[in-house]
């Protein structure tokens, strides 16, 4: 239950974020915007790490696969991409769309057992779930 719980509130603070990321960068511009957001996260961690427990650092430097360690770069395409998308089709649109994308991703990168990921096998009702959320788009994007 904490699980769903927690994921619940992480697609919330996505969405929020989305739209006070959009809002900023018509006020600033795409890489402010996004330069701002990955700063702000940052100082965050630090003063998190420091009142929490101070890990090794140090500890990035032995990690197995270093492909691992492009998450943060991911994450500012992924600030741009929201907030572009977010900006020409809306957030409710634009939330979808990053939604089924992440489950179809997430799917596939199980499905194949991708970066060292646990392999499952292929299900037709996961399949039929996927064609439904999309279906789900259709309908919310259909206008009369």
């Amino acid at each position: 239950m904490w699980g769903i719980l927690i994921a619940l509130l992480s697609g919330a603070l996505m969405s929020v974020q989305g739209v006070f990321n959009t809002e900023l960068t018509k006020q600033t511009s795409l890489w402010v915007s996004t330069g701002w957001v990955q700063i702000s996260a940052f100082l965050v961690c630090v003063a998190a790490w420091l009142f929490t427990g101070r890990e090794s650092v140090g500890a990035l430097m032995k990690v197995e696969n270093k492909y691992i360690l492009l998450g943060g770069v991911i994450g500012a395409f992924i600030t741009v991409t929201v907030i572009q998308s977010m900006s020409s089709l809306g957030p409710a649109k634009a939330a979808m769309l990053i939604v089924i994308a992440q489950l179809a991703v997430a799917y596939l990168i199980e499905l194949f057992g991708m970066f060292g990921v646990e392999k499952v096998d292929f299900q037709w009702r996961k399949l039929l779930g996927m064609a439904i959320a999309i279906a789900g788009i259709v309908i919310f994007k259909w206008e009369k």
